[in-house]
């Protein structure tokens, strides 16, 4: 699925860019810095490129023709766009391993999937405001949070020349031989093409192309373009909200302006909630009944609820639509209807509290908060004659999906739910499950994903991690909690009680679970480390057995952090935390847009000075 995401939005990236990227062309003509005189001919060969891409031209035909490279391979995209009145158009984008057609008219949208033999249908009236219609598209699909954002608001206040005026004082700009054809930056080509109906657009950097056609000519496709597949309908509003606010989204992941890269760090108090910042990372507290917390949530964290939504439900939705040929909401709301009888009323309250602070559908967010069940790391604790002074470390990878920007979602929580134990979650705007954490009774913990999606006929893994945070105050409780709740998937944790010194790793599916003591030899982990569970996969896990077995009896704090170095994290290192449960500590680093959280800073939290009481002994 990250393969696929990359591809696709790589392909968007290249299409949408098209005026403004591609691959060298190995030209030997001199190459001159542009004059005036050559300004002005780039600025009349560009306009009509340039209206189609501010929206002045009403009506249009557009080919693209693209070979990008993605990793190690230059694969081809093609791209037709057909825009026939303010409420009609054509889109049909072809690669190799998918393929998708758009046909909207007034009264009705179509997404077909060629290679899965479906089509997704919305008929009637579109009243939502993040809607597909060609009017004023660019503006819609372009966000602040992003640089084309800000570069769609600065053309649509521009003509063709002084597009090319603004151009020239950022970057050098020079005419190659005697031709139509520029050359920006020293490495960016443009060649331009003229025929009787077509005006041809050819733009270059290194093994990258593309080549953009007009065509006068052109008539839009019939009814028999969509309704030869398999048709399974779809609420109008959601199909464009989707696609809409997806495109945007990835827009913000892919190329981020400074709103995202360097948020402003405003804090903010409500009624049972506050907004604080630590280094550059937000920690929100929340305290009160279910229904107060969730409320508290969406007051201070509703814009980057949005994006987490953005992310998860439009963006990544639209890219699973596409891969799958089944629509992604279908999905979200199949498996939530399994899990639903085993989440707990009052987590049900909290995230439909959430949801009405934000201004969203209810049932939308609490089936989206199951969403780790559908998708499916490292994790390690060492303690005793591993570490200095004996003190317990868990340390928790989650390697999970930078590529759809959650890292601009993530919050640090300190939660205290009336008559609960409190708790720390590390986790992201708009969730209210857990998936690493560690409570006020010393109990830490950190899962890992397996396979076996689908069975989702028990309680969701989030919730489970939930439940032991606020309900469970020793090792023996948790374990009791998970051996007698009916279980979803595949998963692998670690628990860790820093009151007693003790750890343990789990491997738990619907049908059973196991429990791996410290030392233990395991056919999947290799022999036993003393005083240490130590769980991964592959080249992960040689590696941090080795780090672990090297540095035993040495790991302090800052060898713990070491050994969640790159490669034990992946590239999708979205956070890693090292909890000091015997201490009240935990530290957190985030991934940036940039850099894997196993690149970044930690920052330093302290679980019982937050909250202003002392840890809690067992009973």
């Amino acid at each position: 699925m990250k393969n696929a995401y990359a591809k696709l939005a790589l392909s968007v990236w290249i299409v949408l860019s098209a005026i403004g990227g591609g691959v060298t062309l190995h030209a030997e003509p001199p190459v001159v810095e542009a004059n005036p005189q050559s300004r002005e001919l780039l600025a009349d060969r560009i306009a009509p490129f340039y209206r189609v891409w501010s929206g002045e031209t009403q009506k249009f035909s557009c080919a693209i023709d693209a070979n990008i490279k993605i990793k190690d391979r230059v694969e081809p995209v093609t791209v037709r766009i057909a825009k026939f009145d303010d409420a009609s158009f054509d889109f049909i984008a072809t690669h190799p391993d998918y393929s998708l057609e758009c046909y909207r008219r007034d009264d009705v949208t179509a997404l077909a999937l060629p290679k899965h033999g479906r089509t997704f249908v919305g008929t009637g009236t579109v009243s939502t405001p993040d809607t597909l219609a060609p009017k004023d598209m660019s503006t819609r699909l372009a966000s602040d949070g992003s640089q084309i954002g800000l570069l769609t608001r600065t053309i649509g206040q521009a003509d063709a020349r002084s597009l090319v005026s603004l151009v020239a004082q950022l970057l050098k700009i020079e005419q190659v031989g005697e031709g139509p054809h520029w050359r920006f930056g020293g490495r960016v080509d443009i060649e331009f093409v003229e025929a009787e109906d077509t005006k041809r657009l050819r733009i270059s950097s290194g093994e990258n192309n593309a080549t953009m056609t007009l065509v006068e000519n052109f008539k839009p496709a019939d009814a028999s373009a969509w309704t030869q597949y398999e048709q399974v309908a779809v609420p109008r509003n959601e199909m464009e909200t989707q696609f809409a606010r997806g495109i945007r989204r990835a827009w913000e992941v892919v190329w981020p302006s400074s709103k995202l890269t360097h948020p402003r760090r405003n804090a903010k108090q409500v009624e049972h909630g506050e907004l604080k910042f630590v280094a550059d990372q937000r920690l929100v507290i929340l305290s009160g009944t279910p229904d107060q917390v969730g409320a508290a949530h969406g007051e201070l964290l509703g814009d980057e609820s949005q994006r987490c939504i953005d992310s998860v439900l439009h963006m990544f939705g639209s890219v699973q639509t596409v891969a799958t040929g089944r629509w992604f909401r279908h999905e979200l709301a199949a498996a939530y209807r399994r899990l639903r009888p085993h989440i707990p009323e009052d987590h049900i309250a909290e995230t439909r509290a959430l949801a009405v602070s934000l201004g969203q559908d209810p049932q939308l967010l609490v089936e989206l908060n199951v969403f780790p069940e559908m998708f499916h790391c490292s994790g390690f604790a060492v303690f005793d004659s591993a570490t200095v002074g004996g003190k317990l470390y868990h340390g928790r990878v989650l390697d999970y999906m930078t590529t759809i920007g959650l890292q601009d979602a993530a919050t640090t929580f300190v939660v205290s739910i009336d008559g609960k134990i409190p708790f720390a979650n590390i986790g992201y705007a708009g969730f209210t499950g857990s998936v690493s954490g560690m409570n006020l009774h010393s109990i830490s913990l950190g899962e890992m994903g397996g396979g076996g999606e689908g069975k989702w006929d028990g309680v969701p893994m989030a919730t489970l991690m939930r439940r032991s945070l606020e309900e469970c105050s020793t090792l023996e409780q948790v374990k009791t909690l998970w051996s007698s709740s009916p279980r979803t998937c595949e998963y692998y944790y670690v628990f860790a009680d820093g009151k007693t010194n003790d750890a343990v790793g789990v491997a738990a599916t619907p049908e059973k679970i196991e429990f791996i003591q410290p030392g233990e030899a395991d056919s999947r982990l290799g022999d036993g480390i003393k005083d240490a569970v130590v769980l991964s996969a592959g080249s992960r896990l040689e590696t941090l057995r080795s780090r672990v077995i090297e540095n035993h009896g040495k790991i302090d704090d800052e060898k713990a952090m070491w050994l969640m170095s790159r490669p034990v994290a992946m590239s999708s290192n979205l956070h890693n935390v090292l909890f000091v449960p015997a201490d009240g500590v935990f530290y957190v680093a985030n991934a940036s847009h940039h850099a894997p959280a196993a690149e970044r800073p930690y920052v330093q939290y302290d679980l019982h000075a937050i909250l202003g009481k002392t840890l809690i002994s067992a009973p």
